[in-house]
């Protein structure tokens, strides 16, 4: 009789709520750990709403996007139409903070993976966590190449590396004719982000027959960058190549500026030189500033799905999608797909999901080939763009397919 009322209890509520009702009840949390405080909070602020996007995405119909996983119906099928819930954790950008945070949102927090952390330095200690505690780790956007050389068994990495973006800058250089290329300094925070930066410039440079005339680390933060500028005019190289997160690259062009100084061609490994925040307050300073990047909201001609994505975002924030935030959303949406296809919020069975993730080119909203791991946990299929800083938004230069006129930028750089 007992079992009987319970499924007539069971029934009932059913019948008044409805299965989709009961449904909504259910959700799978993930841990997204960024810098929401501190000197890189602009970028974290805008990665959050990317990721918030992302949720949206997946957990209500959005069929104007095609052939990306879930877009069409509302939540994770595979878990009943559970929906995906986000909890965050602010790193400070320090990677001690970004450790205790994994501890707390896998420990407290209860979630079934984590991504982030943005800057390399973190993702390394968050991402140790979750190897330790047997948890999914998907990051979308630090690129320095160790991170998959650890042997983890947890970790996944959906951005290219540094290894591929300075390979790519390599090649864009080999195409500029206006001005020599062959003299490279490097000027770089003494980082994960920064030192493998330097690394990667050290070992292509010498596959292109390029010269390294300039090593310049700095301490991340540092009031000062007078001494740095000056060394740098002093070395006088072709090519200058920055690592830096935004305060640091904004106060490296105001410190350039005022001692009237410029390289001939400045090229910037993302990161703080495509923040909105540099991109508005020095912008105007530094047109035809260069950077290497993985996304171009002028490639619509070529992708139209990354206008639908750049319109939704902006009519969220205002402000228009780059490559620090369009990365760490991709990244949501593939550790979403991985977990429906797991049909299950065991750890194991997620990442085992996500080795197997085969995504097609119309599948994704970068401007890649798609998505497939290595063993290491690296996908094989994204690439780099170099884009110019014009007006209030950068333009893809390089590869030229992706260019409208085909003509290279407008060499050398010059202060406005």
């Amino acid at each position: 009789m007992f079992k009987q009322l319970i499924g007539v209890t069971a029934a009932c509520v059913a019948l008044t709520f409805g299965p989709a009702a009961l449904a909504q009840q259910k959700t799978v949390r993930i841990g997204a750990i960024y810098p929401l405080s501190g000197p890189l909070a602009s970028t974290g602020a805008e990665i959050k709403a990317a990721i918030e996007l992302a949720v949206e995405l997946v957990n209500n119909p959005h069929p104007e996007l095609g052939d990306v996983p879930l877009a069409k119906g509302a939540g994770l099928p595979n878990l009943g139409g559970a929906k995906l819930e986000v909890v965050f954790g602010d790193s400070q950008g320090k990677p001690e903070v970004g450790l205790s945070d994994a501890q707390r949102l896998i420990e407290q927090e209860k979630v079934v993976a984590l991504t982030g952390a943005y800057q390399s330095a973190v993702t390394k200690t968050a991402s140790r966590i979750a190897e330790q505690r047997g948890i999914p780790f998907l990051n979308g956007e630090s690129s320095s190449p160790d991170l998959t050389e650890r042997n983890y068994k947890w970790f996944f990495r959906t951005s290219p590396n540094d290894d591929t973006f300075i390979d790519n800058m390599m090649e864009f250089l080999d195409g500029v004719k206006a001005v020599p290329t062959q003299k490279i300094a490097v000027v770089y925070e003494n980082t994960d982000f920064g030192v493998n930066t330097y690394k990667a410039v050290e070992k292509f440079a010498a596959k292109y027959n390029r010269k390294i005339v300039g090593k310049i680390a700095y301490a991340a933060g540092s009031p000062s960058l007078t001494a740095e500028v000056q060394t740098l005019a002093a070395i006088k190289p072709d090519v200058a190549i920055f690592a830096s997160y935004t305060a640091d690259a904004m106060l490296f062009v105001r410190t350039m500026r005022e001692s009237k100084y410029a390289p001939p061609v400045l090229l910037a490994n993302d990161a703080g030189f495509i923040d909105s925040r540099f991109v508005q307050e020095v912008g105007p300073q530094v047109q035809t500033v260069l950077t290497r990047d993985v996304w171009g909201n002028d490639l619509a001609a070529t992708k139209p799905l990354i206008k639908v994505i750049n319109d939704l975002y902006k009519a969220k924030t205002g402000k228009d999608m780059n490559g620090n935030n369009g990365r760490s959303m991709q990244g949501v949406l593939v550790l979403a797909d991985a977990i429906n296809r797991a049909g299950s919020t065991d750890p194991e069975a997620i990442r085992k999901a996500l080795a197997a993730t085969s995504l097609g080119e119309s599948q994704v909203v970068m401007p890649w080939a798609g998505v497939k791991f290595d063993q290491h946990g690296q996908n094989t299929l994204g690439s780099g763009l170099i884009l110019e800083l014009k007006g209030n938004q950068y333009q893809t230069v390089w590869p030229l397919k992706y260019k409208l006129d085909q003509s290279l930028p407008t060499l050398p750089f010059t202060w406005k």
